[in-house]
């Protein structure tokens, strides 16, 4: 599997990303060949070799003269669908905006489809991040990873007035992902930056096990005093091992690390038939896991801890449910890493029938094996013999 990691210690904006991806390996030409399908004229794509603090890197800049009308959601995802990029790029590209018009949309208390975009909407912002789109692609990334952003602080000017860094539709964009400070006082992660990171990274923090293949630079505007204004791109293979995916019928599941949200919160005044009902709906809404705990609680007072293991992506959902649904106040959120074991379903011939048996295998080597209770309780009822006879009987063979 191919995988890219971006380092970012200085954060990340669309141009640096962009300069990365081509420092790396990326086809120049070939994408800007693939930004001509877009219906945009006016501007023109400059590259650059560049050094910040002796490191040497790629500065991509989109020159362009400055525009009076700002563009809406609506407007950029017409532009997209209208040109001759290929589906995937179409994809990737509309993806990226509506996540972004929907944190802009919550930070002006307006639909996504409603939203304005000044900076974002410009035609450097759209080149930066549909050519992002386009090289990801042309690479053949499977998997994108980031280091933990620091976001910076201070003021920035904006079309929107001068705002506090970081910026409010870079901090609703940015919420679930690690961010970490810096001493540097200015604008870090742009919106744009953000929301690549947002969209494209299925997990972050430390670079995940890969074989590094390709290393690209991608260099900021401003050179820093404390520290040099790059991010890098590591590009290379992982096997799939390192990796966890969703397993289905006949398929192994991947097996390794990744990180997942851990939500939790103390109940001691909940009817104990709301509790079942809670955990089980969570679970159909897409929970990883959920499960009760007995505590003793302040006084001495019996009660639950409530534990929900999840994605970021169904995060504020599982919560929503749990502040709805449940008597909680209040809940609590921690970033973890979970390890699975590979997994795989097959099947098994018994004198009972066919059973499905679920096996999980570490580095290929069968460690657990459990037939599928259902199966085994409809073989069990149907040929009228124990149910533990029919589970030995399934797991049993080979």
């Amino acid at each position: 599997m191919k995988i890219l990691y971006l380092d970012c210690p200085t954060g990340i904006s669309g141009d640096m990303c962009m300069a990365s991806l081509i420092d790396l390996g990326a086809d120049l030409a070939a994408i800007k060949k693939e930004l001509k399908k877009l219906p945009v004229k006016g501007y023109t794509i400059k590259t650059t070799k560049e050094k910040r603090h002796a490191i040497s890197g790629t500065r991509f800049k989109v020159i362009t003269k400055k525009e009076k009308h700002h563009r809406t959601f609506k407007d950029i995802k017409g532009l997209i669908e209208d040109s001759t990029l290929s589906c995937e790029v179409k994809k990737l590209s509309i993806k990226i905006f509506k996540n972004l018009a929907v944190a802009e949309g919550k930070v002006h208390g307006i639909s996504h489809t409603k939203v304005h975009f000044h900076e974002v909407g410009a035609i450097d912002s759209i080149v930066d991040i549909v050519g992002v789109a386009i090289a990801i692609t042309g690479l053949g990334i499977e998997k994108v990873y980031t280091s933990p952003i620091p976001l910076g602080s201070g003021w920035v000017d904006t079309d929107h007035g001068r705002l506090p860094i970081p910026a409010p539709a870079t901090l609703e964009v940015i919420k679930g992902v690690p961010t970490i400070p810096s001493p540097i006082t200015m604008e870090l992660t742009t919106p744009t930056g953000a929301v690549i990171v947002k969209t494209l990274a299925s997990g972050h923090g430390m670079a995940p096990e890969m074989t590094v293949e390709a290393i690209g630079y991608g260099l900021g505007g401003k050179d820093f005093r404390e520290l040099p204004n790059a991010m890098r791109a590591l590009m290379g293979s992982a096997p799939e091992a390192t990796l966890t995916k969703k397993g289905s019928k006949g398929k192994s599941a991947g097996t390794g690390q990744n990180q997942v949200i851990e939500i939790k919160t103390n109940i001691d005044d909940m009817n104990p038939q709301i509790a079942a009902y809670l955990v089980d709906r969570l679970i159909k809404k897409g929970a990883l896991d959920a499960y009760l705990t007995p505590v003793i609680m302040k006084k001495g007072r019996p009660g639950l801890l409530l534990t929900v293991l999840t994605d970021e992506k169904k995060k504020d959902t599982l919560s929503r449910i749990i502040l709805t649904e449940s008597t909680s106040i209040g809940l609590r959120y921690t970033a973890a890493e979970r390890q699975c074991l590979e997994r795989k379903i097959i099947k098994v011939n018994t004198p009972y029938g066919t059973i499905r048996v679920k096996e999980s295998l570490l580095d290929g080597i069968v460690v657990n094996r459990h037939p599928e209770f259902e199966d085994c309780r409809k073989a069990a009822e149907r040929s009228k013999v124990p149910l533990k006879e029919v589970m030995e009987s399934a797991k049993g063979v080979k």
